[in-house]
């Protein structure tokens, strides 16, 4: 049984450091940071089978234009444990401390083409994305991000909104595509643009690959391919006042779901 629990001691915090190491193969955030995180603001939560850490949370406290939030900077599951719903469990708990401590928003980013972390960023926990930051973290040398940008969406987690505490579902059957995908002649998912796209639409949808590291492994010219089209429209969008709000699942890909923003509930349910 899995369970969670709030991290705050050096002991627990070096348990996190492995975590890291074991996830990412690449140097762990140095303790005194995560300590005075914890200290002042930060909220850091771990996943526990009995004594041993396979997954964890970290934040630490923002503010940005008048605005405080909880800046939910690294989410990381041991490769043992993952498609297991660890990493929901640890958003949730980590939202509960949050909103006991005065937080109303959580932000975090993600790379916008993995869409596994689409699915629960915005599918389960109903965050939004509007903002699309190009080559976020500069060149990047793990294995997940060698080779490409590190393009990010930055997720905006309303934590008390009404579209979050009551779960509100946008009616997406009459989404339309802002762009097709078809096969190469290797078997390979590209996507194709469309010229001169004007957004007058409630409701769009995008294209993205199933397993972008997948993709990458076999043609990773294709896959930079992908990151500079989703780039273009995605900005285009989010310029256009539309906000990504959930990831669908089809046969060949997945696609997201855009909406207006000014559509959505995101006052203070509580």
């Amino acid at each position: 049984m899995i369970e969670i629990r709030e991290i705050k001691t050096i002991e627990q915090l070096e348990q996190v450091q492995q975590l890291e190491l074991n996830v990412w193969g690449m140097s762990a955030i140095p303790l005194h940071q995560t300590l005075t995180a914890v200290k002042n603001g930060g909220i850091v939560v771990g996943a526990y089978q009995e004594d041993k850490l396979v997954g964890f949370s970290y934040g630490f406290a923002g503010f940005r234009e008048g605005k405080s939030y909880l800046c939910s900077h690294m989410l990381g599951i041991d490769e043992k444990y993952r498609s297991l719903g660890i990493g929901e469990k640890l958003k949730y708990e980590q939202r509960a401390i949050a909103i006991d401590r005065g937080y109303d928003l959580m932000v975090w980013t993600f790379d916008p083409l993995e869409t596994r972390n689409a699915y629960l960023n915005l599918s389960k926990l109903k965050g939004i994305c509007y903002t699309y930051i190009e080559n976020c973290y500069g060149e990047m040398q793990d294995g997940f991000n060698k080779g490409l940008p590190s393009d990010r969406f930055e997720v905006s987690w309303h934590l008390t909104s009404d579209y979050v505490v009551n779960d509100i579902t946008i009616e997406v059957a009459d989404a339309k595509p802002v762009a097709s995908c078809e096969l190469t002649k290797q078997g390979l998912l590209c996507l194709k643009m469309t010229e001169n796209f004007e957004f007058v639409e409630e409701l769009y949808t995008l294209p993205v690959p199933k397993d972008f590291q997948a993709l990458k492994a076999q043609n990773p010219s294709l896959a930079l391919d992908w990151r500079f089209k989703t780039r273009t429209i995605l900005k285009q969008l989010f310029s256009a006042g539309y906000a990504a709000i959930s990831l669908q699942q089809r046969e060949c890909y997945n696609e997201y779901v855009l909406v207006k923003k000014a559509a959505l509930n995101l006052e203070g349910a509580f």
